[in-house]
């Protein structure tokens, strides 16, 4: 621990999921800019490619293109990057989908396409790098990017709501299988950020929409880096004592 700076991840390799664009690339960055080295992984090579660049801190990051929608296949080619870059200190889930889909019109394979990525991904990953040779002897904090929507409804999110919500219940239950190993678990969940993808959001389109949206969020929409640095938070051994929560990062839009 850096006894100076508790909040510094000097001395520590973070595998980030999601890194090519949006909250992983900010989360990428503030890691890097705490001294990380950092494992990112995405589907676009050429933007995974752009977010190294944006870490530029002296160290050797790396990134592994994989699209994490695909049940197998890329379990044993990913274990022998994570080898070779052990061992890991910390694991970041921030890939995912929102999709808006009335109740009504909502077809099975929508629902799998959306929990495997956003959950069942997340689960194959962590059972990936808690295992011997991968995983830091000294421990190693896991945080999975949920969403305000694991405790708030909205019309059309019930979908996305319940993917979100079984990450954190995730959290819960493995900060209790993993403490004696030194395992921490630990979910964050934000309201609106702008990201390309909330940016393409059907509210964008309409002013209307935007101001009501924009009135849910007392502090202002969020960016990538409020989240990253939340994220940093709970990396470091700033939080060594917080284990099986959920971090709320809103802009106040539960405290309405």
């Amino acid at each position: 621990m850096n006894s100076k700076n508790p909040f510094s991840l000097i001395d520590k390799t973070i595998l980030i999921t999601g890194a090519s664009s949006g909250i992983g690339q900010g989360i990428a960055i503030a890691c890097a800019g705490q001294g990380a080295k950092v494992l990112l992984m995405g589907r676009n090579v050429e933007r995974l490619e752009e977010t190294v660049q944006l870490c530029a801190n002296g160290l050797g990051h790396a990134y592994f293109s994989v699209d994490l929608q695909q049940v197998g296949g890329w379990q044993e080619e990913l274990t022998a990057f994570l080898k070779a870059h052990a061992p890991i200190q910390g694991f970041v889930h921030a890939a995912g989908i929102s999709p808006t889909i009335p109740l009504k019109v909502m077809k099975s394979q929508q629902m799998l396409d959306c929990f495997q990525l956003n959950v069942f991904s997340a689960v194959q990953l962590i059972q990936l790098i808690t295992k011997p040779g991968i995983k830091s002897p000294e421990g190693m904090s896991v945080v999975l990017i949920s969403s305000v929507m694991s405790e708030a409804g909205e019309k059309g999110k019930s979908l996305y709501a319940m993917t979100k919500a079984a990450l954190v219940a995730l959290v819960k239950s493995l900060a209790l299988e993993y403490a004696e190993k030194r395992i921490r678990f630990n979910a964050v969940s934000p309201a609106v950020v702008d990201t390309p993808l909330s940016l393409g959001s059907h509210y964008r389109k309409e002013e209307e929409a935007m101001r009501e949206v924009l009135k849910q969020h007392p502090l202002g929409l969020g960016s990538a880096a409020d989240v990253g640095n939340a994220s940093v938070f709970l990396l470091s051994e700033a939080s060594r004592w917080v284990t099986g929560t959920n971090l709320i990062v809103d802009g106040g839009y539960l405290a309405r």
